[in-house]
């Protein structure tokens, strides 16, 4: 027991000693460690909410146009979708395919950012890479997803090709745009 509260003590007074590694704020991603500054971390927290709101309009307001071509691409194909509804179910099923896709690329690429594992000299082959990452996984997905929806589900075979194909052009296009 003794043994056991001397081991305690040291643990207790290496936690409240000042440490010289890192601080807090830093992150990597697992890419390595970036450190923030005190001056980025102060800037950040005295920026106003109205200030950061405005700052993300933009890219919101673009990625909400972006969205609202999938209306304008259903509208399109509006006779397909009433000979065959059951391609609606997989609508949103594509729509978040393709937003945890572009969501993930983004992540990855700004971690690789902030480690200086790549700069913007890399952009093509970044983008490149992304995409070609985009048609595996969505080839990988789209063989998985498709014989489930045509064998368990029920689709017709025609939705479930579609579904099959979709998927690739989806992560393709995802990964595509994250990586810009």
């Amino acid at each position: 027991i003794r043994k056991q509260a001397q081991e305690l003590e040291v643990l207790r007074a290496q936690q409240h000693r000042p440490t010289t590694t890192k601080s807090a704020a830093t992150t990597g991603h697992g890419h390595g460690s970036v450190e923030a500054s005190e001056e980025d971390v102060a800037r950040y927290l005295k920026q106003p909410f109205y200030q950061t709101s405005f700052t993300r309009v933009g890219w919101l307001g673009l990625f909400l146009c972006s969205l609202s071509a999938t209306a304008v691409i259903m509208n399109t194909f509006e006779h397909t979708l009433e000979k065959h509804i059951e391609l609606s179910y997989f609508v949103p099923l594509l729509a978040g395919h393709g937003g945890n896709t572009g969501g993930q690329t983004i992540g990855t690429i700004l971690s690789a950012l902030s480690s200086g594992a790549i700069q913007r000299k890399d952009a093509t082959r970044v983008v490149l890479k992304e995409a070609m990452a985009g048609i595996l996984s969505g080839l990988v997905l789209g063989s998985i997803v498709s014989p489930i929806a045509y064998k368990v589900l029920g689709v017709s075979f025609h939705v479930a090709t579609v579904l099959f194909f979709t998927m690739p052009l989806v992560s393709t296009i995802a990964s595509t745009l994250g990586s810009l």
